[in-house]
């Protein structure tokens, strides 16, 4: 009986020793699967910072077009109202006149087409010639749209 005894208690006791190893060795196993999640958590992590500071980047570089835009959009307002005020003078009738003066109304309507037509030609990014830049009297400058066009023009009506 004391020799049983003995057999159960070294059968438990090796069962004991083994069950602790293999949950060490599980423990292992869980560690290293543990350490390549981190490593992939990190390698995203800073794939994510890397595109956080990108669009940071991109976002300033929206913000700095918006405010280039903003500009070009008051300067374009700015001409619009004053073809406006200068259309809107007194009573005026463009088809009486047209008739009375064709050759003049023609001289000025053709004159007036060719400065719009190289307004939308600045306005969609081409470069401004010689003269333009050096226009600074009224006789020399882009009516329809002188602030785009003669950026050194200066009215002092």
């Amino acid at each position: 009986m004391f020799s049983t005894i003995k057999m159960a208690i070294a059968i438990m006791l090796i069962t004991g020793i083994a069950g602790a190893g293999i949950y060490v060795m599980k423990l292992r196993a869980d560690n290293a699967t543990l350490k390549a999640n981190q490593i992939e958590l990190e390698k995203g992590i800073e794939a994510q910072t890397k595109l956080i500071e990108q669009q940071k980047v991109d976002f300033e570089a929206i913000m700095e077009s918006n405010k280039k835009l903003n500009t070009l959009v008051m300067t374009f307002k700015k001409d619009l109202d004053e073809l406006d005020k200068r259309f809107n003078k007194k009573k005026r009738d463009v088809g009486k006149l047209a008739i009375e003066r064709s050759q003049s109304v023609e001289r000025v309507i053709n004159k007036g087409s060719a400065e719009a037509t190289r307004c939308v030609e600045l306005a969609s990014g081409a470069e401004r010639t010689e003269a333009e830049l050096k226009a600074t009297r009224k006789s020399e400058i882009n009516t329809m749209c002188p602030s785009l066009a003669n950026p050194n023009f200066v009215d002092y009506e």
